[in-house]
């Protein structure tokens, strides 16, 4: 969900981080995702050599780059996190309330490594800052995904430029599942929202009455909201397109529109990761590529893929 927002007063990267799912259909990532992880990872690092400021919503490492030697999933690296965080300002999600274990292991490390090179490290939960006719926004804590969720919390973000145009970055909020969640976006009152949608690849371990509950709180977004971006956990699935179309059918009513963030910035939807057993069958990895998949993956960690 990395997101650059550019005012005439900031820049900003919101959620610096990308990674691939370890196992789908049985099957790691193909070349072709490599490639594209690759090719996001250099294009978010040429980003971040302009930009003031950073966020990071939550510290699972899709949204946060970590400072370790990670080539399986995140193409990271101490010199990767480096160039992303050193001498900027990083408005980042408290790792001491409202987070999971995992999160506060992860929140720690990163401000005792990536966040002692920034300019300035501060909590961002629940506040303010200005930048000339530029205000950034964080929300309190909301769930990630259904209320009460063992993945803990999240922020989301809000940029309003001059009180004439106003974007929220929802980060991981599956939907939102939770109304309470939904209850803050529209109060807001965005012209634009970028929302990570229900994670319907995950149905049979997500309750289907949660996912249901998302797409019913995502046609209130939708008839609310001007442009509603979905992105990330929704487009995992084959079928998501199917699945929304109720979402879609909202915003129509309203004048509105639903976009992928691909069709937003006008670039073509390539749904790598949910096509991956396909992608094995019509252009199956050359040996070496499955020699090193088979590595132990500590060992195989530090390994660029041979892609």
């Amino acid at each position: 969900m990395c997101t650059y927002v550019e005012t005439p007063d900031i820049k900003i990267l919101l959620d610096a981080g990308v990674s691939l799912g370890p196992n789908r259909f049985g099957l790691p990532p193909h070349p072709k995702e490599y490639r594209t992880l690759k090719e996001r990872r250099e294009m978010m690092l040429k980003v971040a050599e302009k930009v003031d400021v950073v966020t990071v919503s939550h510290y699972h490492f899709d949204h946060q780059t970590p400072s370790y030697t990670d080539y399986a999933y995140n193409w990271s690296s101490a010199e990767i996190a480096d160039r992303i965080y050193s001498g900027k300002v990083v408005f980042m999600k408290s790792y001491r309330s409202h987070v999971s274990f995992s999160q506060r292991r992860r929140g720690w490390m990163f401000a005792t490594t990536s966040g002692k090179k920034a300019e300035r490290l501060d909590t961002a939960d629940g506040r303010s800052f200005r930048f000339g006719d530029t205000t950034m926004t964080s929300s309190p804590p909301v769930a990630h995904g259904e209320a009460n969720s063992s993945l803990g919390w999240v922020i989301m973000t809000t940029i309003d430029y001059n009180q004439s145009e106003r974007i929220l970055f929802t980060s991981d909020i599956q939907g939102p599942m939770d109304s309470r969640t939904l209850g803050l976006i529209l109060a807001e009152k965005p012209h634009l929202v970028i929302v990570g949608g229900p994670p319907i690849y995950l149905s049979g371990m997500v309750k289907q009455e949660n996912i249901d509950k998302a797409f019913k709180n995502l046609q209130r977004i939708a008839e609310e909201v001007r442009t509603t971006v979905l992105d990330h956990h929704l487009l995992r699935d084959e079928g998501w397109r199917v699945q929304t179309q109720p979402v879609f059918d909202k915003a129509a009513e309203a004048g509105h529109r639903v976009v992928t963030a691909a069709d937003f910035i006008g670039e073509e939807n390539r749904f790598l990761e949910s096509r991956r057993n396909k992608l094995f069958e019509e252009d199956p990895p050359s040996e070496e590529f499955v020699k090193w998949t088979k590595i132990p993956i500590l060992k195989r960690k530090p390994i660029p893929p041979p892609i």
